[in-house]
This record gives structure tokens, C-alpha cells and sequence, in this order.
């Protein structure tokens, strides 16, 4: 729902950001799952990188639910300041074709692009 060129792509909005029921571009990246939120994990030794994956939040530190966001390139910024849950290890070349939002609506996408099929690697496995 919100793709910054040369920055981070970000989805995850299950209450809003549902492009088969319940999508609305207006409320778009406020919405979470009913699930709890979850405590922060910040980390001085991760860095966020091209292909890594983090949790998206309000400015509550431990409010991360079910958004996240994908790096396009690296942002030391962020470092110790969002949770880090993962590495894109295939097909970043497809993550950087996502289409992008406009710059003058911090990169809100109106008819994003959606993922079809993901998998989900633990362990390297």
C-alpha cells in the first residue's frame, strides 16, 4: 500500500489493505489484525540492508501487528529503531519492480500491486 522508490515497500494491512474485500485507499496502513501487538526487538548488531524485512509501527515502539516493510536499499536511520524479522533471500529483482507510489503521497499506492504467492523460510530451510 505504501512503496517509496529507493526507499522500502510496505503492505501488510489486513483490515484495510484487503484488495479482495475491505480495501480502502483512505484508511490504508492504519489497520492491523486483532491479534496482540507485538514487543519490539531491536538489535545493535542488525542493519537495515537492501532485501530486509521489518515491522512496520506507529510511534509506539511496540506496536508492530501485521504490517511490514521490504528495503530497497539500505537506510541506517532505522538501525535499533524497527523490529527486523527477515532477508529477502530470492527474487529481490521482483520486490523492485513493485509498482511505486507518488512521492507527494508518501508513496501511497492506490492499485497496488499484490502478492500471490509467498513462502516463508526458516532456518534456511
Amino acid at each position: 500500500h505504501r512503496v517509496i522508490d529507493g526507499f522500502m515497500a510496505q503492505t501488510g494491512d489486513v483490515k484495510f489493505g484487503n484488495m479482495k474485500s475491505g480495501f480502502n485507499a483512505d484508511a490504508v496502513g492504519t489497520g492491523g489484525s486483532d491479534l496482540p501487538d507485538l514487543p519490539a526487538e531491536f538489535s545493535s548488531t542488525e542493519h537495515y540492508q537492501r532485501g530486509v524485512v521489518g515491522m512496520a509501527r506507529s510511534d509506539d515502539p511496540n506496536s508492530a501487528n501485521s504490517q511490514f516493510f521490504i528495503m530497497f536499499a539500505p537506510a541506517p536511520p532505522l538501525d535499533g529503531q524497527y523490529t527486523i524479522v527477515g532477508n529477502v533471500v530470492s527474487g529481490m529483482e521482483l520486490v523492485d519492480h513493485i509498482k511505486k507510489g507518488e512521492e507527494a503521497q508518501n508513496g501511497t499506492v492506490t492499485d497496488p500491486d499484490r502478492m500471490i504467492k509467498v513462502r516463508i523460510a526458516a532456518d534456511g530451510k
